[in-house]
């Protein structure tokens, strides 16, 4: 008779016949699934706290946007973020297979990180506070019709620049 690989330890024995006595996997595989369930679920949890962070840090920005103290230059960042965050239309629509996901996942958690390094850090403390205050209030998000013109814009350029190179070519 070959040995089991069961033999060997106690613990593999008492579920080699945990399973043989019910069918079902052993207390060691039962723990592996329950441990890669709660990572799964952790993942998910993490996901949704770094989106939570990314709305409240939009909502931050368009705080500082209007707030005084605010240099011109974190400013003027700020508006371009808020403006393309806010905006109803996406610059890479999201029905384009890869790159429809990479502006929302990359390109605006890397501008957002960009101008909150430019606002002054007390203006970035009261902002963050109003922002979190206003999401527990659950008021409404700003839209952006400038954000939404804005988009229009580099689509209808980048139209008339296709446009103009395929007609030049022929």
């Amino acid at each position: 008779m070959q040995r089991s690989i069961y033999i060997d330890n106690p613990q593999n024995q008492a579920a080699a016949w945990t399973r043989r006595q019910t069918g079902r996997p052993g207390l060691r595989m039962q723990y592996r699934r329950h441990m890669k369930g709660i990572a799964i679920r952790s993942w998910i949890h993490s996901l949704r706290a770094w989106a939570r962070r990314i709305k409240r840090d939009v909502l931050t920005l368009w705080l500082a946007l209007r707030h005084p103290q605010t240099p011109w230059l974190a400013k003027a960042l700020a508006f371009v973020v808020v403006a393309y965050a806010l905006s109803p239309i996406d610059l890479i629509p999201d029905f384009i297979p890869v790159l429809g996901f990479v502006d929302d996942a990359l390109l605006l958690p890397g501008l957002i990180w960009l101008a909150l390094r430019q606002v002054p850090t007390a203006v970035l403390t009261a902002c963050r506070e109003q922002a979190e205050h206003r999401l527990r209030a659950g008021q409404q998000d700003p839209r952006s019709a400038v954000g939404a013109a804005l988009v229009i814009v580099v689509w209808a350029a980048a139209l008339c620049l296709a446009w103009y190179a395929w007609g030049s070519r022929h």
